[in-house]
């Protein structure tokens, strides 16, 4: 019974993560004038935060869960190609990230994984849009359109998207994770004594 409660726990925190991450996703402004489309939002910040504490494959779910509710609540505007790039792109910074993080928690892991988790979310943006993303909205573009989308748009766009959750989740995961992701409260007593 008292892994059935753990097991409970844990997916209800999951779901409140996803429906965070839904709020954020809302909230979105676009901060590079060129490429009006690129719209910042932070919903990463839930994902990551929920992946750190409960593993990679939960931060896969949490992702899957905020893109098909989002869909549900509010549609697309983009054939399914944005909430798709969100999804590959999300991932692409949360599993390394995590991977790092939960081979031995602590904040230099954290703040490895969230680097390396960066620097995938850039090559993986890039290599996603040109070959996948830009074709199925139907976009084509010149060689210097690519170019200039490439390395004024997607390169600051993911770089200013992934410093951004990486500094908020440093500064108020210990915080959150103390007060939220205790999973079970008698576990952390017995240590104590």
């Amino acid at each position: 019974m008292n892994n059935l409660n753990t097991r409970l726990n844990k997916l209800i925190k999951i779901s409140l993560l996803s429906a965070i991450a839904v709020i954020l996703m809302y909230i979105e402004v676009p901060i590079l004038p060129a490429f009006g489309w690129l719209k910042m939002d932070i919903s990463e910040l839930p994902v990551l935060m929920g992946a750190f504490a409960f593993g990679p494959i939960a931060g896969i779910v949490i992702e899957g869960i905020k893109i098909l509710l989002f869909l549900l609540l509010r549609g697309t505007q983009t054939g399914g190609v944005g909430e798709v790039a969100n999804f590959i792109i999300g991932i692409s910074f949360i599993l390394p990230a995590t991977i790092i993080y939960n081979r031995r928690k602590s904040k230099k892991n954290a703040v490895i994984g969230m680097i390396v988790g960066a620097l995938f979310m850039e090559v993986f943006a890039i290599v996603a849009n040109v070959y996948f993303l830009l074709p199925a909205y139907g976009m084509a573009m010149e060689p210097s359109q690519l170019m200039n989308y490439v390395t004024a748009g997607l390169l600051p766009f993911n770089g200013i998207k992934a410093v951004l959750v990486s500094v908020i989740t440093f500064l108020v995961y210990k915080r959150v994770s103390v007060a939220i992701f205790k999973v079970e409260p008698e576990v952390r007593k017995t240590r104590e004594i």
